[in-house]
């Protein structure tokens, strides 16, 4: 039943957000050029890694050293503003429909936090991650990491299609208001590192 309501709704939200996508895309083009779309390869169910897009919200500018740099430097003002309003994860409607995600479920994080997990931590990936979550709806990136992944914890032991249900409707009143999108002091998400005492 889940499957068949991530699919059915995912179809419906990029027909219906489809002139909102296309204006997207445009104006990353022409403020930030091309690929207007960020693909990065992310852990999904059990781990198993696909690759989540993502509008792209950051410039490809590099120090003298020819490496990235930081987060904060290459963040647009255009990416800011996407990632207030979550435009930038309109994308992953795709990865929905393909079946690496669901509609709700942990976000998809980096590849590189596996080995940083404690077992219990780990279980978040039992799950299809979401493009939206209870931890989302729950402080977001106001939150520690602890906290977030405690919550999604919980999200899997009591997901239910009633449950996801409560968790859309919450989710459109934090689009709206744009809150928690960082935390403060931090231009992204600050960088996970493990758990103190795993």
């Amino acid at each position: 039943m889940k499957r068949t309501f991530d699919f059915a709704v995912a179809l419906g939200l990029i027909m219906l957000l489809s002139p909102v996508m296309l204006a997207t895309a445009a104006l990353i083009a022409w403020r930030m050029g091309l690929p207007v779309v960020f693909r990065q390869q992310r852990p999904g169910l059990h781990g198993c890694p696909f690759a989540v897009l993502k509008f792209r919200t950051m410039s490809d500018g590099v120090g003298p050293d020819g490496q990235p740099l930081p987060d904060e430097a290459r963040l647009t003002a255009l990416g800011t503003a996407l990632r207030r309003f979550s435009l930038d994860e309109l994308p992953q409607l795709f990865n929905v429909l393909r079946g690496e995600m669901s509609l709700v479920g942990p976000r998809p994080l980096l590849m590189e936090y596996l080995p940083l997990y404690t077992r219990e931590q780990m279980r978040r990936h039992d799950v299809r991650p979401g493009i939206t979550g209870w931890t989302q709806v729950n402080g977001r990136n106001d939150l520690s990491w602890e906290d977030k992944f405690a919550l999604d914890v919980w999200y899997v032991d009591h997901r239910s299609f009633w449950l996801d249900l409560r968790i859309l409707a919450m989710t459109a009143g934090r689009v709206f208001s744009g809150s928690g999108v960082s935390k403060e002091g931090f231009a992204t998400t600050e960088k996970f590192r493990g758990t103190a005492g795993k």
